[in-house]
């Protein structure tokens, strides 16, 4: 069997006609598609759009410029981008069977052969090839960056033809290669090399040139053939390589340095472009099976626990957090100890501290020493149902760009980047986390997938570029570490539960498609309806404490606010988990008389809330501390000690603890002291007194904590990836302008050259514009004009005039598809169509 593969260069078919009625540009090509085709192409590559192409021309330029199609070939699956790159290799025009032999290979692969059009069609809907199947045609910018180079080499591993190759070796080295190999010497350089690629391409006859090799030969040529194509050479080169070089089967590049020529390579590959290629996707393994009710149970309880971990957090930062650095963000050493306040990693850590920003909760205050502190929304947070506050968690981790496991590693300049600070944003990360929920949704219910299952998926479905495997060698893809970041924080956020995706978690993904885009709107709608799925799975709070006589309190689930709030500061947290102990100290009843309680009222308090009666220990406690405090009053002088029993006074004057605040009597009841009033207040609550602060008029300070809130502050605003995803409003709008500025730009005109003659507007004196728009309007007829608008920008435009009057015209406009008026100065000229 005969496989001709023509050599890519100036004659390999560049200069044959094209087939009549065959499309000679882009611009033709694209000016054939339906609309439904041109929709499909400004959703597939949105910066297109940026702004409306004014016709196809413009739309064809702008698709071929290096930024775009670098952003096409970034979203091409696996097997469209293998079929890309072998077009890169392939002569231009191609036909489908030479495609087809370069990705089936002569064997005629039947699972390659099956995705084959597919492919291709998803490389004509994006405008990256073009043409009929017979000549097809790879953009050409496509076709620079994917085509090999010794700087670059191809990721098909094929070196550059053998006539490109030729181009830098003499003519008479040339014939006396083709001599070598066995064919009659030419006339001229270039039919030499057309021979010799003749021979290379006939299988026939380059297998009986290969079958005189010498064993070693073969085992060169099984080195290089795929790839890379190029090899060291010594001046003296060894008698195996001496045969592949008389042949041409080795060709010189530079000193030292030989090149297997593509069409030889392509024989010795049996007609493969790649090694390997991969025509489906790869499956989906599911790592284990639960039922969904355990599922949704599992991930309900965690998100219950998220809450409680943001809650703890931002309750911690209650009355201010860490300062924020000169760079921005937080400090290693606050960023460990809130880690051991959560009882938890510093990387977990960090993912809450981000998760709470991006939700709007917390941000620096920016005052001139800046710290970190909760935002007034925390508030609006925390009087919401427990469903809603899980909702406004999730809608804000979907959608955000900022990435907390980048936090503790190092930007490209080698910069620290840490939690809550600037260069965290990776605009893939929203599309990433979307795209692994949408896999998950894809098993069954309750079945949780394998992490490399999943990366491998979407390693097929968005590959990196050859080269940007190299920029990037040795480290793991940014969207392998987005997955992976996604697939954690989903379990911890309780998006997904033992790996699977739950109920609620599937509400959360939404039923917005890409066509329309999962922005912030949609990702609030659907977070909302996850929110309602998970309300009846979540614990209902309680509003009553166990109360026991070793001076503890036991809640047996999640407390009301009211009660939570009290109980916080009338007792400490001992242990939490299913229920939340808490302990009662003279310390923490101290810190309820301080806060403006009195005994009674937490007598009530207790006895209002507690299933049993309020024991007897306890209620001694309340009333010891109750009874000693405020008999000591501390106020400012530098400071001073007062209190009508001169026996207490007396007591702390002669405690060796209270030497170092240097007191001394100024009168019968009160005490001067060289320390200012919180070191004294500390001081003596440490001996075991129980004093109150006093203010200047003498009476007791109430000290409840001030929560510090930071000026109304809004979430950090998602880094877009590109231009958002348009809608379909808008392109069927820019489709509309695009088929009329094509008219305007393509129609015949009377008495004017035809379109693409002259770029220029349409020049008539202001007296021809005025007689022929009122011709246009007693007709009914379309006119072709220049305008002008006000910043200065030109277009062409096809109208049909309605009426004309005080200098406007008004008509109707085809390339906007509504009626306008235009002022009849900013009109350079006119024309009649055909």
């Amino acid at each position: 069997m005969s496989a001709h593969v023509p050599a890519a260069g100036p004659t390999a078919g560049d200069g044959a006609p094209a087939p009549a009625g065959a499309p000679r540009s882009l611009a033709e090509s694209l000016r054939a598609h339906d609309d439904e085709a041109l929709a499909a192409l400004l959703r597939a590559r949105p910066d297109l759009l940026s702004p409306v192409p004014h016709d196809v021309g413009q739309l064809a330029t702008r698709a071929g410029t290096r930024a775009s199609v670098v952003r096409a070939l970034e979203h091409l699956d696996r097997f469209a981008l293998e079929s890309a790159e072998a077009l890169a290799v392939a002569p231009d025009p191609a036909s489908y069977g030479e495609l087809l032999t370069l990705m089936a290979g002569e064997e005629r692969d039947p699972a390659v052969a099956a995705a084959l059009p597919r492919a291709l069609g998803t490389l004509r809907g994006r405008a990256l090839v073009w043409g009929e199947d017979d000549r097809l045609r790879l953009v050409r910018t496509a076709r620079e960056l994917l085509s090999p180079s010794p700087q670059h080499p191809s990721p098909t591993g094929l070196g550059p033809t053998l006539a490109e190759s030729c181009t830098g070796i003499s003519p008479g080295r040339v014939q006396e290669i083709v001599v070598t190999a066995g064919l009659e010497t030419t006339h001229d350089p270039v039919s030499a090399v057309g021979s010799l690629t003749a021979l290379f391409t006939d299988r026939a006859r380059m297998a009986a040139l290969l079958a005189e090799a010498p064993e070693a030969a073969h085992e060169v040529l099984d080195r290089l053939k795929w790839g890379p194509p190029y090899g060291k050479v010594t001046a003296e080169p060894a008698a195996h390589l001496r045969w592949l070089l008389d042949r041409g089967l080795l060709l010189p590049t530079a000193p030292g340095t030989v090149v297997l020529p593509r069409e030889a390579a392509l024989h010795l590959r049996a007609g493969h472009a790649h090694r390997e290629t991969h025509p489906e996707p790869p499956a989906l393994l599911a790592a284990a099976e639960h039922s969904a009710r355990i599922v949704d149970a599992t991930a309900a309880g965690q998100a219950w626990t998220a809450l409680n971990t943001v809650e703890e957090l931002l309750r911690d930062w209650d009355e201010g957090g860490p300062a924020v650095l000169r760079a921005g963000g937080l400090s290693v050493r606050d960023l460990k100890r809130t880690a051991a306040a959560l009882d938890t990693t510093e990387q977990l850590a960090a993912f809450w501290l981000e998760l709470a920003h991006c939700a709007g909760l917390l941000a620096a205050d920016g005052e001139a020493e800046e710290r970190f502190a909760a935002t007034p929304a925390y508030d609006q947070w925390q009087d919401l149902p427990d469903s809603e506050r899980w909702s406004w968690l999730a809608g804000a981790w979907f959608t955000a760009t900022r990435t907390a496991g980048l936090a503790g590693g190092r930007d490209a300049k080698d910069r620290a980047l840490s939690a809550l600070g600037p260069g965290l944003d990776r605009s893939a990360a929203p599309e990433v986390r979307h795209r692994v929920l949408t896999l998950l949704a894809e098993l069954p219910e309750g079945a949780a997938a394998t992490a490399e299952s999943v990366l491998g998926r979407l390693a097929w479905e968005r590959p990196r570029r050859a080269r940007a495997r190299e920029e990037g060698e040795g480290q793991e893809d940014l969207r392998a570490r987005l997955a992976r970041w996604t697939l954690e924080e989903a379990e911890l956020l309780g998006v997904t539960g033992r790996g699977a995706l739950s109920a609620h978690g599937r509400a959360l993904l939404g039923e917005e498609e890409a066509a329309e885009g999962h922005g912030q709107a949609e990702a609030a709608v659907s977070a909302a309806r996850a929110g309602r799925l998970l309300a009846p799975l979540l614990p209902e709070p309680v509003d009553e404490v166990l109360l026991q006589a070793d001076l503890t309190a036991v809640a047996p689930g999640p407390l009301r606010r009211p009660l939570a709030q009290l109980l916080g500061v009338l007792a400490d947290v001992e242990s939490k988990g299913g229920a939340t102990v808490y302990r009662f100290t003279p310390g923490s009843v101290r810190r309820a008389l301080d806060a403006g309680q009195t005994a009674a009222e937490l007598h009530a308090f207790l006895a209002a809330h507690s299933r049993t009666p309020v024991p007897q220990p306890l209620a001694y406690l309340i009333d010891d501390v109750a009874r000693r405090h405020g008999r000591l009053r501390i106020g400012a002088a530098s400071a001073y000690v007062r209190c009508d029993d001169e026996a207490v006074l007396g007591e702390i004057l002669a405690d060796r603890r209270a030497q170092p605040l240097r007191l001394r009597r100024l009168a019968p009841t009160v005490l001067a002291a060289q320390a200012d009033p919180g070191t004294l207040l500390e001081t003596l609550r440490a001996i075991g007194f129980a004093p109150a602060a006093e203010s200047p008029e003498g009476e007791v300070l109430i000290t409840r904590a001030d929560s510090r809130r930071t000026t109304p502050r809004s979430a950090p605003e998602p880094v877009p990836e590109g231009p958002p995803a348009p809608g379909t409003a808008l392109v069927q709008a820019a489709v509309r302008a695009i088929r009329a500025g094509d008219l305007a730009s393509t129609a015949p005109r009377r008495g004017l050259p035809e379109p693409g003659q002259e770029g220029e507007l349409p020049r008539t004196t202001a007296a021809e514009t005025l007689a022929t728009v009122q011709a246009a309007v007693l007709t009914n007829e379309a006119l072709w004009i220049g305008y002008v608008n006000a910043e200065g920008t030109a277009s062409q435009r096809v109208i049909a005039p309605i009426r004309v009057e005080g200098g406007f015209v008004t008509a109707f406009d085809h390339t906007a598809d509504e009626v306008r008026t235009y002022p009849l100065h900013r009109i350079t000229g006119v024309a009649e169509l055909a």
